[in-house]
């Protein structure tokens, strides 16, 4: 192929292409115009790649086809109703699809949690690893409680080291093996704490400082990782969906939890940073996280209920997830 005299040839097609997709409005005849300047146009880019790849020639013409096809498709003008279906569908779709895997990964943590307590309070050697007498009283009498000081800038620091937490969970969820890995550390650091503190006589302040916040907080985290999990047992089970459908469908879904997580543990930090470490009585303070906990529940069970029986995974809607291939059963 003579690239020159070839782009010589197409050029006026080419930028008849780009100027039409520049249009603010387009008339019918423009329309359908665009429509077959695209697909020749195409066909031009898949000539050149074959027969003559000049860098430069692949890269224009990619450009005013990317401009030409979003011209065709259109674009999704954000909007309120976006937002409230997000909110009110989606999300809850997805949490509802999982809550089962959320209860599984509570339990495992919570059984390594109180089993690595009860080996800190009742074993000297595993008490030991928590550092020397006087390390463990200032920790007990002092540093503890001290950590929880009220305010916005603790409220931000917490809510960014548990959305941490959670984007490990869910960015690694594919693996199987790094959200486990995330969900036992933490369990174990969780009981070691409560195991010291209860060695110490000092087990009412542990549970009246983690309770407030730990309820919703902890509960975000084994979403995160039940969410990642599923993702896992996707690839390894995907059902009748092909392999590729079936993580890309439930890779969306985890998206939109982890995206509703944000704001979970935006509401969990706010309470960490201003409850638990206030002067309320401490029911005042544990009735605070218990109602913030069965809110959320609440949500879950409800709204999600609702929109999984209409139909809703928590998924994008098929006009922007893309094309798929359809699949029996």
């Amino acid at each position: 192929m003579d690239l020159d005299a070839y782009t010589r040839a197409r050029t006026p097609t080419w930028q008849r292409l780009d100027a039409l997709s520049r249009r603010r409005r387009l008339t019918g005849a423009e329309a359908d115009e665009l429509v077959a300047l695209y697909q020749a146009t195409a066909t031009d880019l898949s000539a050149v790649r074959s027969a003559a790849p000049d860098p430069e020639t692949v890269s224009r013409l990619s450009q005013v086809l990317v401009r030409a096809r979003s011209r065709l498709s259109g674009t999704h003008a954000p909007s309120w109703s976006d937002v409230t279906s997000f909110v009110l569908l989606r999300l809850p779709a997805a949490l509802y699809r999982i809550r089962w895997w959320t209860v599984a990964v509570m339990a495992a943590f919570l059984a390594v949690g109180v089993a690595t307590g009860v080996l800190v309070a009742s074993s000297p050697e595993a008490l030991a690893l928590m550092g020397t007498p006087s390390e463990q009283r200032e920790y007990v009498d002092h540093a503890f409680a001290e950590y929880y000081a009220p305010g916005a800038g603790f409220a931000a620091m917490v809510w960014t080291n548990n959305a941490w937490i959670a984007a490990l969970c869910v960015g690694t969820g594919i693996t199987g093996i790094a959200p486990a890995y995330v969900l036992f550390s933490n369990a174990v650091s969780v009981g070691s704490a409560g195991g010291l503190m209860a060695h110490h006589g000092r087990l009412d302040v542990f549970l009246q400082l983690i309770a407030p916040h730990g309820l919703l907080e902890l509960t975000a985290v084994f979403v995160a990782g039940a969410a990642g999990l599923r993702l896992f047992w996707t690839l390894v089970d995907p059902g009748p969906r092909t392999r590729g459908r079936a993580l890309a469908q439930e890779g969306r879904a985890l998206f939109t939890v982890a995206l509703g997580l944000v704001g979970v543990l935006a509401v969990s930090g706010l309470v960490e940073g201003f409850v638990t470490g206030s002067s309320l009585p401490w029911p005042v303070k544990v009735a605070v996280g218990a109602v913030v906990l069965a809110a959320f529940w609440a949500y879950v069970l409800v709204l999600g209920r609702r929109a999984v029986a209409a139909g809703h995974t928590g998924d994008l809607d098929a006009d922007r997830a893309g094309y798929g291939v359809a699949t029996a059963g």
